[in-house]
């Protein structure tokens, strides 16, 4: 289901048929670097995390992380949406992208979309965002999109320490 349509993209639900994307996605250094291992060593592993992720708070919450896809032939670039984590107050922007879609400003679009869906359908007044210390790229984009850094928050005891970004949303 398409969500968000911005100049150049389309943000849409995230569905099984989406695996092999996924798969590549959460595999690349670049994520396991600042997101995390989350585990995904086949196929089915991908199907099971769109499935337990982002479909179960679509169903639940009604938004979630979606598929950034360019709207000029759908090729998928990343993803980018809203979570609520049980660990943090306020909804969080999330977005990671595929490193050949980097620095064309497609991550900059996709959240001032998100941005806007979270002001505008969904009535949120702020929203936060949590970056590894050391992601300098996605701190900046946050720094762009408005938010301002406020603390240090750990989001499980055996977690390191990320930075929390806030802004109006």
């Amino acid at each position: 289901m398409k969500v968000i349509e911005t100049e150049r993209l389309i943000l849409r639900w995230l569905g099984t048929d989406d695996a092999a994307f996924i798969f590549r996605l959460v595999n690349e250094p670049s994520w396991l670097k600042y997101i995390g291992d989350k585990g995904v060593r086949t196929l089915q592993d991908a199907e099971n995390y769109i499935r337990s992720g982002p479909v179960e708070m679509y169903g639940r919450l009604g938004f979630g992380l979606y598929l950034v896809e360019l709207k000029n032939g759908g090729e998928p670039l990343g993803i980018c949406g809203l979570i609520k984590r049980e660990a943090l107050e306020f909804v969080d922007l999330g977005f990671a992208f595929l490193p050949d879609h980097w620095r064309k400003g497609y991550a900059y679009e996709a959240a001032v979309g998100a941005m806007s869906y979270a002001r505008n359908v969904l009535g949120l007044s702020r929203i936060v965002a949590i970056v590894s210390q050391d992601n300098h790229p996605s701190s900046r984009l946050l720094e762009k999109l408005g938010f301002r850094f406020e603390r240090m928050v750990a989001l499980g005891s055996d977690k390191d320490e990320l930075k929390l970004y806030a802004a109006t949303a």
